[in-house]
Formats: structure tokens, C-alpha cells, sequence
């Protein structure tokens, strides 16, 4: 599938209150799974900033950009109507916002047309080798290749939570796979996402990357490519597409996380809190898919998990990221640094796209769980490993969750 780059004509991220020190985010890779991960930021110091970058519908259905956001664009130089226009495919490095109070993601409608949903995709990342560890004495042997089998059809039977996180960087539309998790503030009315950091952030090399959406169960159906040319974009994304107005990630993967070689790896995650591209509807996500995970952030780092799903939607090939998968395996241990948490890992033969997709297994409440996220693999495929769920990665879910807790 040929990426589409920013000048080939197509149309083609935030944090809660600054910790010890600011929440990051990070770029994200999406055809080859290198070892990279995305960050989203934090506030001014002080009590959380309003977020910016939410769209509201007027009383005729048009979508209105606070005025908090325009301003935000315009101290960095940025009209709005010049973005909608095309601006945002700017990525000189003065426009490329890097920092976390800087993200900005206004609702550009009907961007995410069928056309662009479908070729979504990236250009290679230098390769990742099949033996990274860093610690032989922590990394368990390298798994047997599992191969991921399809989701039954309609997904949302199986997988509602799980759909296609669809952004844009320097080399084009790019894309990643997303879960929809429970809000512990707004209970059965969730809006929050997880995904990988490097989804939404370039690492320490860049900034957030734009038109960042999550389209949920995206492809339902599970249509042929073939059929996707025909389709419309109620078939092709049946429970809308929803535009991250906040994101919040590690300082690790800001500060450390690269396109290759595992650097930020450990802390490879991120969260979304979205809102509709129709403008608010007063239903959330949670209530649109019917479902939402809880995210389990006391699981052993191995031992005693006898099982995890990973679900995505790989894109590299043999895949076209069209198609929901899934690979079921026993985690071992993957330690990439001696001074970092051990990842868990899995015999995958997913590839790049599946990035960011959720790993569930039984909750210690005997229900579904978020366990980890898709973040690196070898260019070979083979394996796939995800960042254990810890401390961070809670005050990261609890940031953006916060920051909406009384909207």
C-alpha cells in the first residue's frame, strides 16, 4: 500500500497537571514496528488548564472551535482557516509542536474520508533486531511465532472496545490500533483511548503529530480492500470517527523514545480522551460501542497471567490494515534495559499498524482487562512486546481522566 504523503495532493496531541516533570508524548510508528512510543503532555503548572482542542456543534449541526483553541494556534503563528486549508502538512520544524502544553487537534470534518481511512499507512522504520534484550538473565526465551487469526465478523460482537487510530506525520497518513477504556470519573460514559505513545508523538527527534481520530470498529464487516473502494464512510466506520481534543503519555517517551531500537519502549503508552467529528452529541464513546475496558495496573509483570489478546490492525505485510486480528499467547518476559521495567511479550505474527492495540486478559475480577499495548516487534515479525502497566502508566490514565472529571 503506497503511503500518502503531504504533498501528494490528499488531505491528508496535552496532559493534565505537570508531574515531577512533564507528561510526554510520543511519535508514533506505524508500517514496521520499531521499538518507539508516544507521549502526550502536560499542563501549566497549577490546576489543570481547560482542554483545548475540543469542537462543539452550533444549533445548525456546524462545528464551532473555541475560541481557547484558535488563540492557541494563533500564539504559534497558525490560522485556522490557512490549518483546515492545508497548513497542517507544514512540518518545518518551528511548526511542528513539540511541547505538551503546545498540542492542538482541531476537528478538520470529513478528513478522514473513506479514501484516506483505507490507504492510511507509513513508510518503513529502519528494522528492529530479533534479539534486543538487554538483560538475558530477566528475558525469557523468544517465543514461537503465533499467527494471528481473523476476528469474527461484526467485530463489535467480539471486539467492540477495539478499533483504528488514523493520524498524520512528515511521511504521510499513518495509522495504529486504539482500545476504548473505562473513565473511572464519568462511570459507563467513557470517552478516554488507549493507544501507544509513539501513535501520537514523534519522541525526542519531533512533536505530535496531527488529525489525530479514532474510528471504532472500523471496517465492521470485515470487507475485502476490493470492496472498501466502493464503500462509504457509514460502512466503513459505523460508529463514527472521534478526534482526540487531549492526550497524556510518559516523560520517558518524550525524552528517550525513537523509531528503532527499543529506546522508551518500557514506557510506550498513552491516553485519548476524544470527542465525535459531528460535534458533541451528549452520548459518549462508551455508550456509542457499547463497551469499555477496565485497565488492570496491578498485573504481575508475568508470572501468574496465563493468558493475553492481543487485537489490532496490522498493516505491513502480509496484511493491508484492513482487517481486525488477533494473536492469543502465554507473556513472557522482555527486558530491553537493565534500568527499566521488563516488558511482557508474545508470539505475534502481526506487523506495523497493529501498534498501540489493547492485550486483554482476565481482570482480577474475572472480568476482560487491559493488560498492555502493541509497542515494538522485529522487522521479521515473529514477536510482539507491550509495556507493563505500572505507576506511570496509571498517573498518565488518571491525568486525562481528571482533567474532564466535572465537564
Amino acid at each position: 500500500m503506497r503511503p500518502i504523503h503531504p504533498n501528494d495532493g490528499a488531505h491528508d496531541r496535552r496532559g493534565g497537571r505537570r508531574r515531577s516533570s512533564s507528561v510526554l508524548a510520543a511519535a508514533g510508528l506505524a508500517t514496521v514496528l520499531a521499538l518507539t512510543a508516544t507521549a502526550c503532555g502536560p499542563e501549566e503548572d497549577g490546576a489543570a488548564a481547560e482542554p483545548s482542542g475540543s469542537a462543539a456543534a452550533s444549533r445548525d449541526g456546524k462545528i464551532v472551535i473555541p475560541d481557547e483553541l484558535k488563540n492557541r494556534l494563533k500564539e504559534h503563528g497558525i490560522d485556522l482557516d490557512k490549518w483546515r486549508d492545508g497548513e497542517w502538512k507544514n512540518w518545518d520544524k518551528d511548526q511542528w509542536l513539540r511541547e505538551a502544553k503546545d498540542y492542538v487537534n482541531p476537528i478538520i470534518e470529513d478528513l478522514w474520508n473513506p479514501e484516506r481511512m483505507r490507504d492510511a499507512d507509513t513508510t518503513p522504520e529502519q528494522p528492529v533486531a530479533a534479539d534486543i534484550s538487554g538483560d538475558a538473565g530477566v528475558t525469557d526465551p523468544t517465543p514461537s511465532v503465533r499467527r494471528a487469526t481473523g476476528v469474527n465478523t461484526p467485530y463489535h460482537k467480539n471486539v467492540p472496545e477495539s478499533g483504528k487510530l488514523l493520524f498524520d506525520g512528515p511521511e504521510g497518513s499513518m495509522v495504529c490500533s486504539a482500545t476504548v477504556v473505562k473513565d473511572p470519573a464519568h462511570p459507563g460514559k467513557s470517552n478516554l483511548v488507549w493507544t501507544a505513545g509513539h501513535c501520537v508523538h514523534a519522541g525526542k527527534e519531533g512533536g505530535w503529530y496531527r488529525n489525530i481520530a479514532f474510528v471504532p470498529g472500523y471496517n465492521d464487516s470485515g470487507m475485502e480492500l476490493s470492496e472498501l473502494e466502493t464503500a462509504s464512510k457509514e460502512e466503513i466506520a459505523p460508529y463514527g470517527v472521534w478526534w482526540s481534543d487531549w492526550a497524556s503519555t510518559s516523560d520517558q517517551w518524550i525524552s528517550q523514545g525513537a523509531a528503532s531500537g527499543g529506546q522508551g519502549a518500557p514506557y510506550d503508552f498513552a491516553v485519548l480522551h476524544v470527542t465525535p467529528e459531528t460535534g458533541a452529541s451528549g452520548t459518549s464513546l462508551e455508550e456509542t460501542v457499547g463497551s469499555a475496558l477496565a485497565v488492570d495496573f496491578d498485573a504481575p509483570a508475568v508470572s501468574g497471567i496465563p493468558s493475553l489478546t492481543a487485537t489490532g490492525y496490522p498493516a505491513a505485510p502480509p496484511y493491508d490494515g484492513q482487517k481486525a486480528l488477533q494473536c492469543e499467547d502465554t507473556p513472557g518476559r522482555l527486558s530491553v534495559f537493565q534500568d527499566q521495567p521488563t516488558m511482557y511479550r508474545i508470539g505475534c505474527s502481526m506487523t506495523g499498524g497493529a501498534s498501540g492495540g489493547g492485550w486483554v486478559g482476565e481482570g482480577a475480577d474475572g472480568e476482560p482487562a487491559l493488560f498492555s499495548n502493541t509497542s515494538i516487534g522485529p522487522v521479521s515479525a515473529g514477536w510482539l512486546a507491550g509495556p507493563h502497566l505500572g505507576d506511570e502508566a496509571r498517573a498518565v490514565y488518571e491525568e486525562v481522566s481528571g482533567k474532564y472529571a466535572k465537564r
